[in-house]
């Protein structure tokens, strides 16, 4: 009988990790913890002294010594960026996104779910007394782990169609991240170390042209392009996208991933690592705020309330606002098999943009602990509530079936063929 249980809770271990909700559950859970820690008395001072515990030699005076946070957001996190380099190439190459026919609606989707977030902070922070306008980009996020995580609860409530929308308009949103992160938060430029990174680039570039799949090569050669890329100032994270664009794939159209195709084996590879450690790991070390002194009317600053109202309001007017006019237009039909109120509410869920939103906070405001610690709010807030509402949403949101049936009632009973040629008599 022992025996039996035991077998029995690792088959229900094996079934939650198995499970898409997992990683955005962990990640809710690590995040909910780094809180709690943050504000008890006593492990909170052992929590922020572990961040800044010193590991490893200096490796760049601009960034100073190599802090445990150091290494978690430049050098984990990398890992994380290259898993999201090998997706977005893996549905340019292979996937959903590679023909501009599928393209068309998650890119008009992803454009106008950062652009409007972006609008309504730069809006609501151009009365602060500081100047926050480099916080623009920090509700234009998503987080994909934690968004997929809420559709997978809902089970049936939510279309694969929108699972597989949302995942894609993610991956496009991911791309925007990634340029903003390149482009709008590298301060300083070591030539001759990003020259050094451009060398290695091209070395992976006429091994992948070669013919060459040895993925250790691939992944030694990228461990020293993350190297220069950090001496460089461009942001070390970026090393993991660039490296994932080099890495070779075999189409495998139609069909499972191709078992020896090295980008197929280095995603399934890492993805357990990335879902279950690193991004968990990232979300402890960086959601905790101390909420001692702070009453309910933090909120109303300038630089939380245009965070949590960009991630809130924004995603949801952007995205749900692009899909309805590129439908009306004919420029791209909306995702099929789901009503409008399902599309509404996976809008919603896009405001969840954790992950992201707290890297990119990090970056805007480095080294002001004070402003970082209002990003944080600001993110909590906008993430949960774009959550519980989009959960809500669709929870209660009519299926296509049951719209069907509620029109056939009108009806009478009669089809719509049926129905128009008795109203046009």
């Amino acid at each position: 009988m022992a025996h039996s249980t035991k077998r029995h809770r690792q088959s229900a271990l094996r079934d939650f990790l198995a499970s898409e909700a997992a990683g955005g559950i962990m990640l809710i859970a690590a995040a909910a913890l780094a809180l709690v820690v943050a504000n008890i008395s006593g492990i909170s001072e052992t929590y922020f002294d572990a961040l800044h515990w010193k590991i490893g030699p200096t490796i760049s005076q601009h960034h100073g010594p190599m802090t445990l946070h150091l290494w978690i957001n430049d050098g984990l996190m990398a890992i994380f960026f290259l898993l999201v380099g090998l997706e977005i190439k893996r549905e340019f190459v292979d996937g959903r996104l590679n023909s501009w026919t599928r393209r068309r609606l998650p890119v008009v989707a992803a454009a106008a779910g950062m652009v409007v977030p972006a609008a309504i902070y730069l809006a609501i922070t151009a009365s602060s007394p500081v100047d926050v306008h480099a916080g623009w980009a920090v509700p234009a996020a998503t987080d994909i782990a934690f968004a997929i995580g809420v559709l997978a609860i809902l089970g049936r409530r939510a279309p694969t169609s929108l699972k597989l929308f949302l995942t894609t308009v993610a991956i496009v949103d991911d791309m925007g991240a990634v340029a903003i992160i390149a482009l709008a938060y590298t301060a300083h430029i070591n030539t001759l170390a990003l020259l050094g990174a451009a060398f290695i680039l091209a070395v992976m570039y006429v091994l992948n042209r070669s013919g060459v799949r040895h993925l250790w090569l691939y992944l030694l050669l990228a461990a020293l392009l993350w190297y220069f890329v950090f001496l460089s100032g461009v942001h070390a994270t970026i090393a993991g996208v660039l490296a994932a664009m080099m890495i070779p794939i075999t189409k495998s159209p139609g069909h499972p991933d191709d078992e020896e195709s090295p980008l197929h084996k280095l995603e399934h590879g890492i993805a357990p690592w990335s879902n279950y450690l690193i991004v968990p790991l990232f979300g402890f070390a960086n959601a905790g705020v101390s909420l001692a002194g702070l009453g309910p009317d933090v909120l109303l600053l300038p630089l939380p309330l245009g965070i949590a109202a960009g991630l809130f309001l924004g995603k949801q007017l952007g995205i749900f606002g692009s899909i309805w006019v590129a439908h009306k237009t004919g420029f791209a039909p909306r995702p099929g098999g789901s009503t409008w109120a399902q599309i509404y509410g996976v809008s919603l869920l896009a405001g969840i943009g954790f992950t992201m939103s707290l890297f990119i906070g990090g970056l805007a405001f480095p080294g002001n602990e004070l402003l970082v610690d209002e990003v944080k709010i600001g993110v909590l807030v906008g993430s949960i509530l774009s959550a519980l509402v989009g959960f809500m949403v669709l929870r209660f949101a009519p299926t296509p079936r049951k719209v069907a049936k509620v029109r056939k009632a009108k009806r009478g009973g009669r089809t719509p063929a049926e129905y128009k040629a008795l109203v046009d008599g």
